[in-house]
């Protein structure tokens, strides 16, 4: 999109066609009602005060998207347009926001690794435990590493409010439209609250079978055996929240999640046929090796005071440990093979990644005295992160032990003009990261390809490598800033203009793994330099009466920014390229007369292009960025009734075809053709629970999801259909 184009449209859309946010429950509209605190902004102030495009999920929108789609990371990706479509499997490569990977966080604790970039950070907690979700679009460093398409915070459940026992149950089942026996599922969760004087205490445990899933056709949808999936798999989460009140401002929690999913390992892959329609399908069978699967655990002890020489104290320790497991596929294991353990195209292998995260957090936030307009924040962070990536089944190192340490003091500060006709806002922050990574030797690099039905082209290749790679401590030193403008005439009508800058490191285990020349020294290796992206942005929203409206143009570039370009072999290996993006972001949502009744549309148009002159680069960008790394423009269109005890949701989402044009796309393979999808659902409060009916895809379209359709175009075995009708009952109950 041309920018003077865009910001015409955009100056247009202010007088005439403003957005939304997405959601019901983010309370601060102008209108003096309480205000939801977006814990990932690191203030108290209202979202109102802040130069930033936020939304608030909130618990009962959260719970009716999951219900229909089956996930936290569903749930957001169908609520928000600039968010990719996801997957529909256990790894989320490839799903972004505003076309960068955002950073999934648990109460402001990373669930995100960077370093080795697994893409299960979705997949962490289950969304029974969580009370809403905090989305900040755009790179940002108010989390640190890893924000730099922006924040999913996931805030979990709080602290009960009256004395004594309270909690509640969830049962859920579901099945496809064929209600094939393979294909049904089930949910039980419960969760108890417990308060008495000063303490609380809250536990919980959710466990979750899915079956198979089947597409719009009736058909069995494809297993993709090495990323993992999440048909076909059992999944248990737990939760417990313990907190004691110091003192009427003073308050001690300590929380603590163990999340595991793992698949069944019931199913093989059956390829498709990407010349004739076919998609990938699955059979019974024994997949070799374990089945993919991973587990997170956390632990955090925070304490927080609202009334610290006038000001609020806000602390947190964390712990956090991750294991993900990789499948295998036989005839796909060309990189992992070593002809000094076993013959050519005979060995098998998976991959395991293991990341340790230890972390502080600090910030203190107060009106300066006599001057109460001006509001000061200062912190201070510190991450160790310790991540590999190793071949289980040999006992050898993929991604050799990476050491990352983050310290990070911050400052923000909030000036209020005029009365709140203006706001100024702006701050610093100051990353000091050092990488540390031991000398290593890299796999054999055997290029070998089974000869097969799917693959017939250069099978039974094979070339040797295998080098000795000099390890390093790579610094990285930078002021990270942010400032912005926001101007509100009237309560509820405001608009702003922002600057942020954001950083992440690159996929680090993908770079050093894939070293196949001598005398490389990390210290001096320019690819592990980390991404420094910005996103400036100007929004402007209208919140009054039955209208809730926001229209905002972005766009955001990075230097050295991180590709995923796909091999032969199926492995995607790490480029660092300019990137930039530009898009722009439309939400209405209007209560109508009927009392209950909204109807709401929202849409994001992206365009992403990235210097694709990897031998030479020019810092010109040439080439669209494709399906794996940019969403395609989306529009959502909804109705939402909610009146006594009665709620009901019909919801579309079309997403809209894309073609992928420069300098390394010439034959259009990769494509997007677009589809669309409709679900629905509804409520009943009863005096015994609530009882809930949820259908996703409502009129059974059979499609091939964007991922499946725009990467890997040549691939049968990645030729996925999405998922059809699919019914979901449930009954959940409060005490």
């Amino acid at each position: 999109m041309n920018r003077k184009f865009a910001a015409a449209m955009l100056a247009c859309t202010m007088l005439s066609f403003p957005a939304v946010a997405q959601d019901d429950t983010a309370t601060d509209k102008g209108t003096g009602e309480d205000t939801i605190v977006v814990t990932a902004a690191r203030t108290i102030l209202p979202p109102n005060a802040l130069p930033l495009t936020i939304d608030i999920i909130g618990k009962d929108t959260l719970d009716q998207q999951i219900a229909i789609s089956g996930s936290i990371t569903d749930a957001v990706s169908s609520l928000t347009p600039s968010f990719s479509p996801t997957r529909q499997k256990l790894s989320g490569a490839g799903e972004t926001l505003r076309g960068r990977s955002p950073l999934y966080a648990i109460n402001g604790i990373p669930q995100s690794t960077p370093m080795r970039d697994g893409s299960r950070d979705g997949f962490t907690i289950d969304g029974f435990f969580i009370d809403r979700v905090e989305l900040i679009y755009g790179s940002n460093a108010l989390q640190g590493v890893g924000g730099t398409g922006g924040i999913v915070n996931q805030v979990t459940v709080g602290a009960p409010r009256t004395e004594g026992l309270g909690g509640r149950f969830l049962l859920q089942g579901t099945a496809d439209d064929g209600f094939s026996k393979d294909g049904l599922g089930g949910k039980v969760a419960g969760l108890v609250q417990y308060k008495a004087g000063r303490f609380d205490a809250t536990v919980g445990a959710a466990f979750e079978r899915r079956g198979a899933f089947y597409d719009g056709d009736g058909r069995r949808i494809g297993i993709n055996l090495t990323q993992g999936e999440t048909q076909d798999s059992q999944t248990l989460s737990l939760f417990a929240r313990l907190g004691y009140e110091l003192s009427s401002t003073a308050r001690l929690d300590l929380t603590a999640s163990r999340f595991e999913l793992k698949g069944d390992g019931d199913y093989v892959a059956l390829a498709g046929n990407r010349l004739t329609g076919v998609p990938t399908s699955a059979v019974r069978g024994t997949p070799p090796g374990e089945a993919a699967q991973n587990r997170t655990e956390s632990v955090a002890l925070s304490l927080t005071d609202t009334d610290v020489g006038g000001g609020n104290f806000v602390s947190q320790i964390f712990f956090n440990r991750s294991r993900d497991t990789f499948g295998g596929e036989v005839n796909t294991q060309a990189t992992f093979q070593d002809p000094a353990l076993a013959p050519v195209g005979t060995l098998f292998d998976q991959s395991q990644n293991r990341s340790r995260k230890l972390g502080a957090k600090l910030s203190y936030e107060r009106a300066v005295p006599g001057f109460e307009d001006l509001t000061v924040t200062v912190g201070f962070d510190a991450l160790v992160d310790k991540t590999e990536q190793a071949l289980i089944a040999t006992g050898r190192v993929w991604v050799p032990p990476s050491d990352f340490r983050s310290l990070a003091p911050f400052g923000q500060a909030n000036l209020k003009l005029f009365d709140g006709l203006v706001r100024l806002a702006g701050g610093v922050r100051w990353e000091n990261v050092k990488i540390k990574i031991d000398d290593y030797h890299t796999l054999a690099s055997t290029t070998f390809v089974a000869c097969s039905a799917t693959v017939t082209t250069n099978c039974g290749a094979a070339t040797y490598g295998g080098v000795d790679v000099a390890g390093g401590k790579p610094k990285f030193q930078d002021l990270l800033i942010n400032g912005g403008v926001i101007v509100e005439p009237w309560a509820g009508i405001r608009a702003y203009a922002s600057y942020a800058e954001g950083f992440t490191v690159p996929d680090i285990g993908r770079i050093t793994r894939a070293v196949n020349r001598t005398g490389v020294d990390l210290d001096s290796f320019l690819d592990i330099s980390p991404i420094v992206s910005n996103n400036r942005e100007i929004g402007v929203e209208l919140k009054r009466g039955p209208l809730d409206a926001s229209a905002t143009y972005f766009w955001s570039s990075s230097d050295k920014g991180q590709l995923l370009i796909a091999r032969p072999d199926r492995i995607f290996d790490v480029q660092r390229q300019r990137v930039e993006i530009e898009g722009l972001e439309l939400n209405l949502r209007v209560a109508m007369p009927i009392d209950g009744l909204k109807l709401g549309v929202g849409y994001a148009h992206l365009q992403g292009r990235y210097d694709s002159d990897s031998a030479n680069p020019d810092g010109i960008v040439d080439t669209d960025l494709d399906g794996t790394n940019i969403s395609p423009d989306r529009l959502n269109l909804n109705a939402s009734y909610n009146k006594g005890p009665l709620s009901a949701l019909v919801q579309t989402q079309f997403f809209l075809s894309k073609s992928f044009h420069g300098k390394v796309n010439p034959d259009q393979r990769n494509n997007f053709g677009g589809y669309n999808l409709t679900d629905a659902s509804i409520r009943y409060q009863t005096g015994f629970g609530g009882l809930s009916l949820s259908v996703q895809n409502l009129f059974d379209k059979f499609y091939i999801d964007y991922s499946s359709d725009t990467r890997l175009p040549t691939d049968n075995l990645a030729f996925f259909a999405g998922r059809g009708r699919t019914f979901t009952l449930g009954w959940d109950y409060r005490f």
